[in-house]
């Protein structure tokens, strides 16, 4: 079987979520539960359709951004409507400025995807309250919009029923879309929902879910589960009256994430778990799910030839998809030059999934040609290096070789800027937590010379 160099690079698009009901990225899929630390999508599963399924629930789930959350989230919902529940999983960077967040733009946001959603398969509860409520606060924003340029924003040609009467997604999306395009009309929005937050989330409750739950439920369904993600995506610049938009967002509006009628799981930044508030957090939700990046070597320095095993089918599997893991393994060197070589792939991305993926589609793209070439590979890694190390502050070095011989990290500022910036990875053995530097910094002069 010859492998095809385009199909190989389209196949490693380290953008791409594989989704689990599509039968391709089935082939592409790998299940690093087993070096993971656990089984966390069966527990999120389980929180649901076990021991809950009739209450709410809110859970939040973390981990490096590009460690695998939205493909892990895709099976869960795959998972939750095989046994009966109605799934809205959203992207929520699509709905929101990340830079600037706030609570009421979250719950417009969570309504227009489910009322969406629930148009689409025929059920459309009249939630006049909550059109009334939108509907006033059109009124105040009314006079800084254009109502004919509005009407050309994307989202909102749709919408208008047989009736004449546009729909609620519609109604929502005429809010959402022109608050997300102008800082101005978003902060007059907030002013305006943000002393009435309960209001809203009373009124989606009442009018939106509720109603939704009962008519899924006549139509033999458990259930609403609701998946907001990218919400790790927030940015944490300071809100202008000086508190961090993270903390802001997941402790202070916690009453209203956590009060919808509804099953929901958000993704939270990883960055609030060495926050100082974690504890607040903590006591507002259940401890937050967290996705360890796939351990290449233990915390001792040993190779983890489990976690190797797998990052290896991960790879080989873009190449040769219908292989079997076996056969995949024969021909390991059709693909690169030397066994050698693909385990130098693999231990140099720490495991974590995207960057891994980053650095292999770079290479093919660099490489042009199959087998790929170890002296290809390093040059690639350099570059990334560089890359990485340039923004790099001395105190942010001091930091990285104190985690480099105590494999751990404290909950100051600093340490949030490493996690988020990927120079730091946590990984877990045993249920314990430990955390290392990124591989690609190994040989970095700065680190050495420390």
């Amino acid at each position: 079987m010859t492998v095809d160099v385009r199909k190989f690079f389209q196949a490693t698009n380290p953008s791409r979520t594989l989704v689990a009901g599509n039968p391709e990225d089935q082939l592409l899929y790998i299940d690093f539960s087993s070096v993971r630390g656990g089984k966390i999508i069966q527990e999120l599963k389980d929180n649901i359709t076990f021991f809950s399924p009739d209450e709410p629930t809110c859970v939040l789930f973390t981990g490096h951004i590009g460690c695998g959350k939205s493909t892990e989230l895709l099976r869960l919902k795959a998972e939750l409507e095989e046994e009966g529940f109605y799934v809205v999983y959203f992207e929520s960077s699509e709905d929101l400025e990340m830079a600037d967040v706030d609570i009421g733009d979250v719950m417009l946001a969570i309504a227009k995807r489910v009322s969406e959603s629930l148009e689409k398969s025929n059920l459309s509860p009249q939630a006049k309250g909550f059109r009334a409520l939108l509907d006033s606060t059109m009124k105040v924003l009314l006079t800084e919009i254009d109502v004919k340029a509005k009407a050309k924003l994307p989202g909102l040609e749709a919408g208008i029923s047989s009736s004449g009467e546009m729909s609620l997604s519609a109604g929502i999306a005429e809010l959402t879309v022109v608050a997300k395009n102008d800082q101005g009309l978003r902060e007059r929005l907030n002013q305006f929902l943000g002393p009435q937050k309960n209001k809203l989330v009373e009124a989606i409750n009442k009018e939106l879910l509720e109603p939704a739950i009962a008519q899924l439920k006549q139509k033999g369904q458990k259930g609403l589960v609701v998946i907001v993600d990218n919400l790790d995506r927030v940015d944490n610049r300071a809100k202008s009256f000086g508190r961090p938009q993270q903390e802001y967002l997941f402790i202070d509006q916690s009453d209203c994430l956590t009060h919808l009628n509804c099953h929901v799981v958000y993704t939270m930044p990883l960055a609030l778990k060495f926050s100082n508030e974690y504890g607040m957090l903590t006591q507002r939700y259940e401890e937050p799910k967290v996705l360890p990046m796939v351990p290449v070597q233990f915390r001792d320095g040993s190779l983890c030839e489990e976690g190797l095993a797998l990052l290896r089918q991960m790879v080989l599997a873009r190449a040769l998809p219908t292989l079997s893991e076996q056969e995949r393994l024969e021909k390991i060197t059709d693909v690169f030059d030397h066994p050698d070589t693909l385990d130098r792939l693999c231990c140099i991305s720490g495991g974590h999934v995207r960057d891994l993926l980053r650095l292999l589609n770079d290479w093919i793209k660099k490489g042009r040609q199959l087998p790929l070439t170890a002296a290809t590979l390093e040059e690639v890694i350099r570059a990334r290096r560089n890359e990485m190390v340039l923004p790099v502050s001395d105190e942010e070095w001091e930091l990285i070789r104190q985690v480099q011989q105590r494999k751990k990290v404290s909950g100051d500022q600093g340490y949030q800027t490493l996690i988020r910036s990927r120079l730091v990875f946590e990984y877990r053995d045993r249920g314990e937590s430990w955390f290392d530097v990124n591989p690609i910094l190994a040989d970095a002069r700065e680190l050495r010379e420390g």
